[in-house]
């Protein structure tokens, strides 16, 4: 695959450099070439190390002679040098030899050669254009092209080359990085004008169930947005504006410790680095009537950089489910249950930043993110009971509810480019607000078996609202002492606050008034400091690549029962002491084609709010939580070997065995005890424990072919194994089953502009996944770890989930037109043969229960994109902060 995207970029900068003749002369933007290349640095006295003033820059190279026919020696540009001794030619053809003259009164004159160092790789390889180090791909490729020439001092003879990253546009499927695998889905058809979840269909090694969450080797992965955790969920961030999607199975010292046995989803959004102006506008509709639109845009000019995006979703998602659950208590009884149920609503997403270039090595910028949405939601239940086998009533149960979610971030960041190539540091202080409220109403009538009323409805109002405040700051350094070798640390400090409200209400009937139940009401926050500090090294020897990293991270947690008047009645607090997590990674080179990789980590899962809450939330009344303030956090040690080759043109094969083994899972059971709410009654409890143990294997095989010029077909398949063990008085709640799902996908170029894409998935039975619970809001840099929310679902040793399957379908014509003018207009189905059916069965000493659920399937969509903008595709190095690479980051918000 390298071998593949080296001669694409290559043959595009060899037209791009030769396709015209440079402007020559002028500095700085002038023509209307495809020239990209780009020198600057800074002249400063060899004594005093200050820049220096009105220094004459003079470079020369080869210029096409439409005379003679042939190159000869030209002065392509000249200027004097800034106040502070800053220098910059832009637009210069990438291949072929130049020279730097410089002069000035009083100083020894300097002719020295310069080149960008791009030449056709030998035998193809990815690595031959990048100077053979270690990393390759595409981007390093590129950054070639942006060339830092150092501090050159004016009675010495020093030279410092770089290299900067720029992004192609030719770009392979996937790639495997040192730590992450990396899909670009920017072209992915079947999800045009829906959200990220559907993206996360297509990603191999990745599972989503009905409700859009994701599970990575039969675990929840932290989710990030550019580099950072995030709030916002899946299906709030809208498809078009993301670029890639990063499968961090297995994260450095780097990243964040907590996460448990999950790995890092991060989510790499688009961005325009064009100089000049270039945006798109996008439009589309569904089959039910519901719109979407979009659009974007960015302005270069000068010292300043601006980008500014918009999208609005409207979503209409329809449900349909069956549970049926056998009681095994005495008497015998059960329960089914049918539900249908229909949501609609909107969300709006807005972005933008501000980069000013001070010089040529300090940028500051700033970015802001606005996320707004609003969801109303109606469902019906038909429940049928039995007790004894003897049909006893039933219940027709309604609920409406409407919701509203707000999310507000911004950041500061500032990045200083020293001299040497690939030495910086950076910094950035991020601020994240969110909120959210909701109002529901649930009636449930019972009925005697003949149809006639049960008793008066129970009535219930449920009127809830959160908020989250996050801080985050954090500072990064980066030395590439040499070609070979790289030196990295960071620092981190993370504070989240959080708060929640749920009254809930029962219907009066002698006061005709909803009134405050407070025994099911409850009102919490917590407060939680994360603290954590890294440092890597990285070098390599001969075809061998390593990164070293170890990672010190610490936590205090406090979480905070309210009584109704909102006043503090119950504490409990966590203090986790400091513990060291080590990494490493090494790689060998077999060839140009093939990659093999060994890595390990060290992570930890601390429990969150609600696995620690000593207090029964009865908020339904049936099945009771409440948490256990002794848990454990969970240590997993994790390995991986991975082995890429690119067989053949178009064509690459990956493959990946994993282990991991933790210890003291987080896991859920259930069991039946007094009900608090009622005298002489039961009900069930669910609460979580350490289980002994749990460990997973696996084998994951990704390939992609091109079988001939117009198909491309990529086959994932998935093979593993989850055993979790864990002892309860009184039960047994060991669990194991291999498993394995597979996903393929077809890409059909049909004829100029037209092509198609055909995509499927299957999933065979498999344990229900072991959820992360605990998460943190730490991130690349010197993150943090701790209980930030949320969790969702728990794994429990006590159910799996049924096979399943399903086929996707798109079309998309494209159309370019003049002055870079382009369009495409596509047409997609999920779901066309209407196969996709969720359903699972779980038990216990008390239950047996199966459930299956079905939702969305055969939606038609159609949309339209249409791009603007020049293609000039200069990047200043001195851009590429933390920020900058990672785009929006903490902006987004600590994750739930």
């Amino acid at each position: 695959m390298r071998k593949i995207l080296s001669i694409t970029v290559l043959n595009l900068l060899c037209f791009a450099a030769f396709s015209q003749p440079p402007a020559g002369g002028r500095q700085g933007g002038g023509g209307q070439n495809m020239n990209i290349g780009h020198f600057y640095g800074k002249i400063v006295d060899s004594k005093t190390n200050k820049g220096m003033e009105s220094v004459t820059v003079l470079l020369t190279g080869n210029k096409f002679d439409t005379a003679t026919k042939k190159m000869k020696d030209a002065v392509l540009g000249t200027l004097i040098t800034k106040a502070n001794g800053d220098f910059s030619f832009d637009n210069l053809p990438v291949f072929g030899n130049y020279k730097l003259k410089l002069s000035s009164l009083g100083y020894k004159s300097i002719d020295k050669p310069v080149s960008f160092g791009i030449k056709l790789p030998q035998g193809g390889g990815a690595n031959a254009a990048g100077g053979g180090q270690p990393g390759g791909g595409a981007q390093q490729l590129l950054s070639l092209a942006d060339k830092d020439l150092g501090n050159i001092k004016m009675e010495e003879d020093a030279a410092n080359l770089g290299n900067v990253t720029v992004t192609a546009s030719s770009r392979p499927q996937f790639e495997l990085g040192i730590d992450r695998k990396i899909f670009n889905v920017d072209k992915n058809l079947v999800s045009t004008g829906q959200t990220a979840t559907e993206i996360m269909k297509s990603i191999p090694s990745l599972n989503v169930d009905i409700d859009g969450n994701v599970t990575l080797r039969n675990a929840a992965p932290t989710i990030f947005i550019d580099n950072r955790p995030t709030t916002l969920t899946l299906d709030q961030i809208p498809a078009d504006i993301i670029d890639k999607v990063e499968l961090i199975t297995n994260p450095g010292a780097k990243y964040d410790a907590s996460g448990g046995n999950a790995g890092i989803l991060n989510i790499v959004l688009k961005k325009n680095k064009k100089t000049g102006y270039n945006g798109s506008i996008r439009t589309g509709v569904d089959s039910r009537g519901k719109t979407n639109f979009g659009g974007d845009i960015n302005m270069r000019q000068s010292k300043i950089n601006f980008s500014l995006s918009a999208n609005y979703n409207q979503r209409k998602s329809i449900s349909d489910g069956i549970t049926n659950r056998d009681n095994i208590l005495v008497p015998p009884s059960n329960v089914y249950n049918t539900t249908h149920g229909e949501n609609t609503g909107y969300f709006g997403f807005f972005r933008g930043g501000l980069d000013y270039f001070v010089d040529n090595r300090n940028t500051f910028s700033i970015a802001a993110n606005y996320n707004k949405g609003q969801f109303d939601n109606a469902q019906t239940q038909h429940v049928d009971s039995t007790i004894q086998s003897v049909y006893t009533d039933y219940d027709i149960i309604g609920t409406t509810s409407h919701s509203n979610f707000e999310n507000l971030g911004s950041q500061v960041s500032y990045k200083h480019n020293f001299a040497k190539n690939g030495h910086d540091i950076t910094a950035d202080f991020n601020y994240n607000s969110s909120k959210n409220d909701n109002n529901s109403f649930i009636g449930t009538q019972t009925y005697n078996p003949n149809g006639s009323n049960k008793g008066l409805a129970l009535l219930q109002n449920t009127i809830g609202n959160g908020t989250t405040k996050n801080y985050t700051a954090q500072i990064d350094y980066e030395n590439q002492i040499t070609d070979d070798t790289k030196f990295e640390a960071g620092a981190r400090s993370a504070i989240r606050d959080f708060s929640n409200l749920s009254d809930q209400y029962a219907f009066d009937y002698p006061s005709s008034k909803y009134v405050l139940v407070p025994l099911i009401s409850n009102k919490y926050k917590f407060h939680d400091e994360v603290s954590a500090a890294y440092a890597t090294y990285s070098f390599k020897v001969r075809k061998w690549s390593y990164q070293l990293g170890l990672r010190a991270e610490s936590s205090n947690y406090t979480g905070t029962l309210l009584n109704a008047k909102g006043i503090d009645s119950a504490t409990f607090k966590v203090a986790y002491p400091l513990s060291l997590f080590p990494s490493a990674f090494v790689t060998y080179k077999i060839d140009e084609k093939q990659d093999f990789q060994l890595n390990y980590s060290r992570r930890v899962n601390r429990p969150n709010f609600f696995q620690l809450m000593p207090f029964p939330d009865y908020s339904d009344p049936q099945n009771i939580n409440i948490g256990n303030a002794g848990l454990k956090p969970e240590f997993t040690n994790s390995f991986e070997v991975s082995y890429n080759n690119a067989y053949k043109r178009g064509s690459n094969f990956l493959a990946t065995v994993f282990f991991k083994h933790t210890t003291d899972l987080i896991t859920r059971y259930v069991y039946r005890d007094k009900n608090g709410l009622s005298t002489g009654d039961s009900a069930y409890f669910n609460t979580y424990i350490n289980a002994d143990y749990s460990y997973s294997y696996g084998l994951e095989l990704t390939n992609k072919s091109a079988i001939t010029k117009w198909w491309d077909f990529t086959v994932n398949v998935n093979l593993f194994n989850s055993k979790i063990n864990a002892t309860v008085p009184g039960q047994s709640l060991s669990n194991s089953l291999i498993s394995w799902f597979g996903k393929m996908n077809n890409a059909f170029k049909v004829s100029k502009g037209l092509s198609i894409q055909f995509s499927g998935d299957y999933q065979a039975k498999s344990v229900i996944p072991p959820n992360s619970g605990g998460g943190g809001m730490g991130g690349r840099g010197g993150g943090g770890g701790g209980m930030f929310g949320g969790g969702g679902p728990q794994s429990t040793s006590q159910g799996y989930n049924l096979p399943r399957y399903g086929f996707d379908l798109a079309i998309r014509k494209d159309w370019t037109w003049k002055n870079g003018q382009s369009g495409s207009l596509t047409l997609s189905m999920n779901d066309i043969f209407r196969t996709q059916v969720f359903k699972s069965y779980s038990e216990s000493i008390y239950f047996t229960q199966t459930s299956e659920r079905r939702r969305d399937p055969q939606v038609l969509r159609l949309n339209f994109n249409y791009r603007f903008g020049k293609f000039d595709a200069v990047l200043f190095k001195r851009k590429n902060t933390k920020a900058d690479q990672g785009g929006a980051t903490d902006m987004m918000g600590g994750q739930q």
